[in-house]
């Protein structure tokens, strides 16, 4: 009993030296993106060492498709929870809106994924078609409410593409050009947090346009993080800014 249980403890504490490097990977590629971090950096921070990375990973490109796989979870996760929690009894319009400006609320929140993402753009080739060919089922949840919009709506269909290339560049401009954000809105604050705010309703403003979003049910927080689900999951990589 008693080597059952320290091999229990054993396959803990690997998984949870796992969990850490992945956690301090992320925050390095995030901030430095992956050209620029090496695996010395990564062991450094995580306080491991080189070898045990090597054990666990085998190279930074693993450590990489690890994160990236562990997003994609994260983010399939989180889109589920938007749609579990969209108002009843409402109009496809209504609700592709709430989950774009829900969506961008998380992603202005916690900077992380997109940050990973525009990285993985950055490096081409096999980076971004890793992150592409995983996002088979968050392309699903996406496709079928933009499916069910236009079945409702011929007349003005909508173009997912569209509204995904709108949310990165709301996002990514929040999280790359933080001080262009902050001087927009100067002369009214220097809270960053209230510049997040006003940069997310302009966003808000052009997807209730978009979708003929009834006043009633278009969403006006006092902040960002109000529209923010909190979720946990098994390998939790992203911390909020």
């Amino acid at each position: 009993m008693t080597e059952k249980k320290q091999g229990r403890r054993s396959a803990q504490d690997a998984e949870k030296t796992k969990c850490e490097i992945m956690r301090v990977a992320t925050d390095l590629f995030s901030e430095l993106g992956y050209e620029r971090v090496s695996l010395r950096n990564i062991s450094e921070k995580a306080g491991v060492s080189h070898s045990l990375i090597r054990h666990h990973f085998g190279s930074k490109e693993q450590i990489w498709y690890a994160i990236s796989d562990g997003l994609h979870l994260y983010m399939e996760k989180y889109m589920r929870t938007i749609i579990a929690n969209m108002p009843q009894d409402v109009g496809s319009n209504v609700k592709l809106y709430h989950f774009s400006v829900r969506l961008l609320a998380h992603m202005l929140d916690c900077k992380q994924p997109i940050q990973i993402i525009a990285d993985a753009v950055r490096q081409e080739d096999a980076l971004f078609d890793y992150f592409i060919d995983n996002s088979g089922e968050i392309e699903h949840l996406v496709n079928s409410l933009a499916e069910h919009y236009n079945e409702n709506h011929p007349d003005t269909p909508v173009r997912i593409w569209e509204i995904k290339w709108q949310m990165m560049m709301f996002a990514h401009g929040a999280a790359s050009l933080t001080p262009f954000m902050k001087e927009t809105w100067a002369d009214e604050t220097s809270d960053t947090d209230v510049c997040l705010l006003r940069h997310w309703e302009m966003f808000n403003n052009m997807m209730a346009c978009r979708f003929q979003v009834p006043n009633e049910h278009i969403l006006r927080p006092e902040k960002v993080a109000d529209l923010v689900y909190e979720i946990t999951c098994d390998h939790e990589l992203l911390t909020e800014e």
